[in-house]
């Protein structure tokens, strides 16, 4: 292959100088997974291929036998990795391999401690692909032509993987990519037929396409399929060892971590397909990127479909990996196809509950891993998915007031199981922090009569509990909105309740605070502080304000109730005031003080300090 012009050398990616310095000092802890990583980049290339061949068979130019070839010569120390697949074009070379485009990237740099073995896990964390050649190799050539271009648009590609690689034009190539590493000289074991071999099998042998090497048999001039080039998925799962499923998770995922958990599942009868769904073991840093582009890969017949099948999984469950295989779609299906397909409908709602009962089947400890990488995550389903809103409302986990602990552990079972003889709701609070949440004043009659309040502290929560009215027929009630109904309270005399309405205290304080609050009320729910401020039972909550204001959406101005404990100190102090300079001063406090006791933001801060001030000194006199 000569070359031609029009030959550039240009600089990494600030962030792929930033990898490829950590790849090159040998932050990996395993150096054999460069084999797997290339291998597996090779194979999407012949899925990709064959899946654009249907609609296009003369990108096979007459080759339609699509293999993956291994090479090595331990003289020259070198591996070279070759595909017949879909190749790249010379601003695809630029593009794939000058930069990371991949979400997250930002996030992970900013998680890099500095420390080799922390970053080395991260490093496997984020996946890095064809940048792993680089653990083993000064440099590396890549030689490509994509399918669809003549046999004169190949390119080379260059690098030793120092802040620079060169791009030149060739006037003959081959389809495909072919990559060869110029090895270390503490790398030149890999240059070895049984080493090669031993690599391929442990980390690819359920690659679909055929991985083929030189004979062993010096006499033998034709190569070997070192492989099985059996679909994982379509064999037995009582065939399959634990250590096949977790380098087929690895493949699919490109992670370097081990999946929690995984379930096989073949249906037969009216549809027939296969699925195979794995529970990361760690999350991926664009976890929160609901238009992240990865997940269930789709294949009809064992042919490659899409690498990211939206439709087969709903966006809550987008943590999921994994491949579904059927033989009840056309071979040229396409996204708006699969959008009203009965049979991906099927498969779809099918899968969900696979998905779940593997959830609902992981031991204790495994649930708490998982909810601790994916819980916010599956929360979105109770909005999302109601036709599994209560299955998915059975994983959800909460901190409470049970135990006081910010891990949240508790379930909705777990409350109901607990609840007080003659409790009809699920108490819960919802607060900007755990720390709030956990102090806050509301909580003193719950805490003093023993029952257990949800604190709900993630944003998404606030769209939960609007969309999970009721839990196994129990309603759901915010400790912050309306009036109580605490067991044992239900009979309480109507003229008790109206006879502390009209406390004089009461009054005075309405006509202080005007404008400020929609009414002052006396508590229930307070033992030990003076006041709250509680929400009218359909006005939007101040913590979901605060998160909306936050996004930047307009928020409505509401006026809040003021809740006042008529035993407490300060509010008999208040009720003996004859100075009414001095009352205005004290109501004011006691208003500004239930502001800041819920997290919140006083409008005037310098007026409350100048009124705390003249309080202090008033009491020093």
């Amino acid at each position: 292959m000569s070359t031609v012009s029009n030959t550039e050398t240009l600089g990494f990616q600030s962030e792929v100088k930033q990898l490829l310095d950590l790849v090159i000092n040998s932050l990996y802890s395993n150096r054999e997974i460069f084999l797997r990583e290339l291998i597996s980049n090779a194979s999407d290339a012949i899925e990709k291929l064959r899946f654009n061949a249907l609609s296009n068979h003369d990108l096979y130019g007459g080759d339609p036998e699509l293999a993956i070839d291994i090479d090595f010569d331990a003289e020259a120390r070198t591996v070279t990795i070759r595909d017949n697949g879909v190749g790249m074009s010379r601003e695809d070379v630029i593009s794939n391999l000058g930069t990371i485009a991949r979400s997250g990237t930002r996030e992970f740099f900013g998680t890099l401690s500095g420390d080799a073995r922390t970053d080395s896990q991260l490093i496997g964390q984020f996946g890095v692909g064809f940048y792993a050649a680089f653990i083993v190799a000064d440099k590396v050539t890549v030689t490509t032509r994509r399918a669809d271009l003549p046999a004169s648009a190949g390119v080379r590609w260059t690098s030793e993987g120092r802040g620079e690689f060169t791009v030149e034009d060739l006037e003959q190539a081959a389809r495909g990519t072919e990559i060869v590493l110029h090895l270390k000289e503490d790398a030149a074991e890999f240059a070895d037929n049984w080493r090669l071999r031993g690599l391929i099998r442990k980390y690819s042998d359920h690659i679909a396409a055929p991985i083929r090497m030189p004979s062993t048999d010096k006499e033998k001039t034709e190569r070997e399929t070192v492989n099985s080039a059996t679909a994982l998925w379509l064999r037995s799962k009582q065939e399959i060892p634990e250590e096949d499923y977790q380098s087929f998770y690895k493949h699919i995922s490109h992670d370097f971590e081990d999946p929690l958990s995984w379930v096989h599942t073949k249906a037969e009868g009216k549809l027939e397909y296969t699925s195979l769904f794995f529970v990361p073991g760690r999350a991926p840093f664009d976890l929160y990127d609901r238009d992240s582009r990865h997940g269930v890969k789709l294949y009809v017949q064992r042919v490659f479909i899409m690498d990211d099948a939206e439709q087969i999984l709903p966006r809550y469950l987008r943590f999921m990996r994994g491949v579904v295989d059927t033989r009840d779609l056309p071979l040229n299906v396409s996204r708006e196809i699969l959008q009203r397909n009965k049979v991906i409908d099927t498969i779809r709602a099918a899968s969900i509950k696979k998905i779940l009962g593997l959830l609902e089947g992981l031991s204790d400890e495994d649930f708490g891993k998982f909810w601790g990488m994916f819980g916010r995550v599956l929360k979105e389903g109770v909005i999302e998915d109601q036709a599994n809103q209560e299955r998915v409302a059975k994983l959800l986990r909460f901190a409470s007031t049970h135990d006081d602990l910010e891990t949240p552990k508790v379930s909705l079972t777990d409350y109901i199981g607990r609840m007080k003889e003659g409790q009809k709701a699920i108490y819960y609070l919802t607060a900007e922090n755990f720390t709030s949440a956990k102090s806050s004043p509301h909580l003193e009659v719950f805490r003093a009569r023993g029952i257990e309040v949800l604190l709900l502290t993630d944003p998404v929560d606030e769209w939960v509990v609007q969309h999970l009215l009721n839990f196994d027929g129990k309603p759901l009630k915010s400790i912050l909105h309306g009036n109580l109904e605490l067991p044992g309270e239900e009979d309480k005399p109507a003229a008790e309740d109206e006879t502390e309405e009209q406390s004089p205290v009461i009054e005075r304080m309405r006509a202080v605070l005007e404008g400020k609050v929609k009414s002052v009320k006396s508590s229930r729910r307070l033992t030990n502080s003076p006041a709250c401020l509680v929400t009218d039972e359909f006005d939007m909550g101040v913590n979901l304000q605060r998160i909306l204001k936050s996004a930047g959406q307009e928020v409505p101005p509401t006026q809040r109730i003021l809740e006042i404990n008529l035993e407490h100190p300060l509010l008999v102090r208040l009720t003996e005031e004859k100075d009414e300079e001095r009352f205005v001063t004290l109501a004011t406090v006691v208003y500004e003080q239930a502001v800041l006791a819920e997290g919140g933001r006083l409008e005037d801060a310098a007026g409350f300090v100048r009124r705390m001030n003249e309080l202090l000194l008033a009491s020093a006199a």
